[in-house]
């Protein structure tokens, strides 16, 4: 099972309008996308379809069998967040996601707070990603993570890109404390074809608890942001971790997915870096913040943008020496011709040795912290800090994936 990473924060009334939606112009975007045509995959503590934000958004019965168990009951709390976060309409006065549009696809996988008895129904990690690789979601969320590398989840990965999938997930929430998930970041965040995510607030800073290292790839809104307190879903906290932020970057690449549906899912990720918020070449990377911060906006408000290549992976140059290093992240044939899997999302470039969780840094890393990356005429100053992932705790036959989830203010 999972366990949640952290506490929800103060109650907070005006809780369902996320800050970021003004940082990032989602009023803007939505005049040209909301999502329409994409559906998400939500890989977490299960989604609860009765929200009134998320009435007629969740795909319910979409994955069949053992893998389906409970995909639509929440004892959580955490995947209905993500989903709001993702695709939430407003209504009622829920959470408005920044793209309304889009759909859900649920998974529940084991997360603490579960019974023991859902535990054990719940489908493991990789038949997880296998179920949702063989949907028709197009892009994955997995706001979770555990610090060890689990051969079937690195294989569950390579085959979701094979078949064209996006990946992003959570690159933790323990960064300085010191245990192993306070020293490096986890996974699905540190395999090859995984974009990791860490947590920026309203300055662009990046949170003090949002783990560093080179598997950060890039960083969206994560702090002061709206979630369910609790599984009762009476009420909203303002909570914050790398949850968020990777919900908000599989929100992001779900706008531009729908705006050009033609594109594939590694020109939607070279989109997001190429535009990607930061004041350093695009050539190197930080271990706060990777490639800067997500800004959707500007690849929707240029007609003519180009993606670059269908068949190569953004990260691939970044990330090589990890397939070169490690027998289970060599990439596999792709059964697509567009989405050739020899490209790696995961690995220290130039030669640099992969650190268990890539706590070092790659040759044109950057370790700054305070980098100024400005969104166009916003002025909005997103300096960086920090970032980390959970341990996955064995009890018996259940095992509990740490969820980067809310922390305390």
């Amino acid at each position: 099972m999972i366990t949640v990473g952290a506490v929800p924060s103060a109650w907070a009334a005006d809780a369902p309008e996320g800050w970021h939606l003004t940082a990032m112009k989602a009023r803007e975007m939505w005049k040209t996308s909301t999502g329409e045509g994409v559906t998400v995959a939500v890989i977490d503590s299960g989604v609860n379809p009765e929200t009134p934000a998320l009435k007629g958004q969740v795909i319910e019965d979409a994955v069949s069998g053992p893998v389906g168990y409970g995909a639509t009951e929440d004892p959580v709390g955490h995947g209905t967040s993500m989903a709001e976060t993702i695709a939430g309409t407003g209504a009622g006065g829920g959470i408005r996601g920044l793209a309304p549009d889009a759909k859900i696809l649920p998974i529940r996988i084991a997360m603490k707070g579960m019974s023991k008895a859902d535990g054990k129904k719940a489908p493991s990690v990789d038949k997880a990603i296998r179920a949702a690789a063989d949907s028709d979601a197009k892009i994955i969320n997995m706001s979770f993570g555990n610090s060890y590398i689990i051969d079937k989840d690195a294989a569950a990965v390579r085959y979701a890109y094979s078949k064209g999938k996006l990946l992003f997930a959570s690159v933790g929430n323990e960064a300085g404390k010191k245990t192993l998930a306070g020293k490096y970041i986890g996974y699905p965040a540190g395999y090859p074809y995984v974009v990791g995510v860490a947590a920026a607030d309203k300055t662009g800073t990046v949170g003090e608890f949002s783990e560093k290292g080179i598997d950060v790839d890039l960083a969206a809104p994560g702090l002061n942001l709206p979630g369910w307190c609790d599984a009762t879903f009476t009420r909203y906290c303002t909570e914050e971790g790398t949850s968020f932020a990777a919900a908000v970057t599989s929100a992001s690449a779900a706008l531009i997915w729908s705006a050009h549906p033609d594109w594939t899912n590694n020109q939607v990720l070279n989109a997001l870096i190429e535009t990607a918020s930061r004041d350093w070449p695009r050539s190197e990377t930080s271990v706060y913040l990777g490639h800067g911060l997500a800004r959707p906006r500007l690849v929707l408000a240029d007609p003519a943008f180009d993606p670059g290549s269908p068949d190569v992976d953004p990260l691939l140059k970044q990330h090589e020496a990890l397939f070169k290093s490690l027998e289970v992240f060599q990439p596999i044939p792709s059964p697509t011709p567009t989405t050739p899997a020899d490209a790696s999302s995961k690995a220290p470039a130039d030669g640099a040795k992969p650190a268990p969780g890539g706590e070092g840094k790659n040759a044109g890393a950057t370790d700054t912290d305070t980098a100024a990356a400005q969104d166009g005429d916003s002025g909005t100053l997103w300096p960086i800090a920090g970032a980390a992932a959970a341990v996955v705790v064995i009890g018996g036959v259940v095992a509990f994936v740490v969820v980067r989830k809310r922390r305390t203010a």
